[in-house]
Parts: structure tokens; C-alpha cells; sequence
């Protein structure tokens, strides 16, 4: 048994030390064997990024190994490197170098979706539905875990660890795991850009069947809510006045432009002006300022 336990550790995790330190060690890995990390959130798309990867394989190999762990049947769930098998299977491989590393359920989804989260052109529904998988991992590890709750709770947002580990702010986060009580249709509107991410999060609070009546009036009428319109379709929805008549009235009315406003907050202000400006004088000299630059710059449109 102490035998069995030994060559476990040698050929699955396969550990050297050197100066010191652990070191990891690189195994080519049969890729039947590499099975998908279960509700991945992140799409293998065979696009031009892809061919130029699956080029790359064929006359360089896989420079940089995959991550696994090993699982119960003797199979390696892959934590980083989804692409890299697609890859290596259009280009024609049998196996793929990988790195080996044992890590709890909890532990590999954080793993997983940090990996990806460094992937260019992430979709909406990927991001989203990654926060919420690493905030619900990192919930039952018993860390802090009220992103989820209303957009108003100022107190978690500074010390929030998914955000910080995410460069984000908790708001924008809490707004990301707001769009994954879309209806998958809408869902994918907000991934082809059909409808912007602000809208979008309002529309996440209507009922689904709220959302179906949506889904319905955008198809027939070919037409995307606004911002103003989702807004006003949520405070139907919460006050329980939203039905189908009332959805088409606002969906069928001419829109108005978006007004786009700059707001500039007193801690940046504050570090261009003198303490004693109000904000008239403030307003001011930035008008001033603003004049003075827009003559520069016909001046040297001119010449």
C-alpha cells in the first residue's frame, strides 16, 4: 500500500527538488485522457486566433504545457489549456505536455477561471458566468461573498477579494453576475453587442417570463431596448405593473438620444484647484480652459 502510495506521487504529480524548491515536472498525457473542467464557462472558438495556434503546433509543439489535475477514474480534468487541446487534436497529435497538480474542487475552479480570465476577447456570458463560479467557490472556502446581493452596499466594495483579484470594481462585478440571470437568448445579444451591457443588467432583474415577452417584442419589432426603456421596464417589473401591452408601448415608441453626461468627482478636482473654489469657480476656469484648447486646435486645422 505505502508502495502504491509512492508511485502515485511519483507519476501524477511527479515533484522534483531542486535548489530547494519543488519542481514541477512536464508529462505528455494521451489527449483521450484530458477531459474538460464540468461547466466550463469559456468557449473553444475555431477562429483565425485558433488556425494560427493549431500552425504553431504543428511546427513548434505545445511551448506551453496545460494544467491538470488527476480525477477518480484515472482521467486529467484540465484547468488551463482548453485551447491547446483543441489545437493539438486539429493538428493531428496524440498527446499533450502537461503539468500535473492535485487541488480541491473549490481550489481548481479559482485556478480555472483566473487562467482564462488572461484570454483576449472574453464574452459577456464568459465573464459572468466565471465571477459567479469563483465567487461561489470562494464562498464555500468561507471568504467574504456578498456580491451578489443589491448594487448598494458601498461597505464591500473596497475590500472585495474577487473584484481586487479581478482589477474590477465590486460594482462592475456584482453588475457581471447580474447578466447570468439572463434568458440565454438576451444573453447572447449582449455577446454580439445588439444590446449594451448597461441595458442589459437592468433587464436581468425582469422575471422570466418578463424576459420571454422581450425576447418576443425584439424579434417582431427587430428592435433593442435602450437604457431609459430597460430602466423603466424594471420598475414595472418590481412594482409587479409590467405586462405585454405595456412591454410593446415602450419597445414600439420613437427613442430619444442618450444624453452623455462627464462627471468629474471632488477628489479629482480637488487636486487641480485651490481649496477656497466653489464649484461655480471651478466650472469656470475649466470652460475657460476648454475654449482655449478648441482655438488651438482650429489653429491648427488651419494651417
Amino acid at each position: 500500500m505505502i508502495f502504491d502510495r509512492l508511485s502515485f506521487a511519483f507519476f501524477h504529480v511527479q515533484n522534483k527538488v531542486k535548489g530547494g524548491r519543488m519542481q514541477e515536472v512536464v508529462e505528455n498525457i494521451p489527449l483521450e485522457k484530458l477531459k474538460p473542467f464540468p461547466n466550463h464557462p469559456f468557449k473553444i472558438r475555431e477562429d483565425e486566433a485558433m488556425m494560427e495556434t493549431v500552425e504553431s503546433v504543428k511546427s513548434f509543439g505545445v511551448l506551453q504545457p496545460a494544467i491538470v489535475r488527476p480525477t477518480k477514474d484515472g482521467d486529467y480534468e484540465i484547468l488551463s489549456g482548453h485551447r491547446r487541446k483543441r489545437a493539438c487534436e486539429l493538428a493531428g497529435r496524440k498527446t499533450m505536455p502537461v503539468i500535473v497538480r492535485e487541488l480541491s474542487d473549490d481550489a481548481a475552479v479559482i485556478f480555472m477561471v483566473d487562467s482564462n480570465l488572461q484570454r483576449e476577447n472574453i464574452l459577456p456570458s464568459e465573464r459572468a458566468a466565471a465571477y459567479k463560479m469563483k465567487l461561489e467557490a470562494m464562498k464555500r472556502q468561507g471568504m467574504r461573498t456578498d456580491l451578489t446581493s443589491t448594487q448598494l452596499v458601498p461597505k464591500l466594495r473596497s475590500d472585495d477579494q474577487v473584484a481586487k483579484e479581478s482589477n474590477i470594481s465590486g460594482d462592475t462585478l456584482r453588475r457581471y453576475i447580474r447578466l447570468t440571470e439572463l434568458q440565454p437568448e438576451l444573453m447572447k445579444m449582449v455577446d454580439e453587442k445588439k444590446i449594451a451591457f448597461t441595458p442589459a443588467v437592468e433587464l436581468s432583474y425582469l422575471k422570466p417570463d418578463e424576459q420571454r415577452m422581450l425576447i418576443d417584442t425584439i424579434e417582431s419589432e427587430q428592435s433593442t431596448p435602450s437604457l431609459s426603456q430597460a430602466q423603466r421596464m424594471k420598475k414595472l417589473s418590481q412594482n409587479g405593473e409590467l405586462d405585454c401591452d405595456k412591454l410593446f408601448s415602450i419597445m414600439t415608441e420613437l427613442k430619444k438620444p442618450e444624453k452623455n453626461e462627464i462627471r468629474l468627482s471632488s477628489d479629482i478636482l480637488e487636486k487641480y484647484f485651490p481649496k477656497n473654489y466653489t464649484p461655480q469657480k471651478m466650472q469656470e476656469v475649466i470652460i475657460k480652459l476648454l475654449e482655449s484648447w478648441q482655438k488651438k486646435r482650429q489653429m491648427n486645422h488651419e494651417r
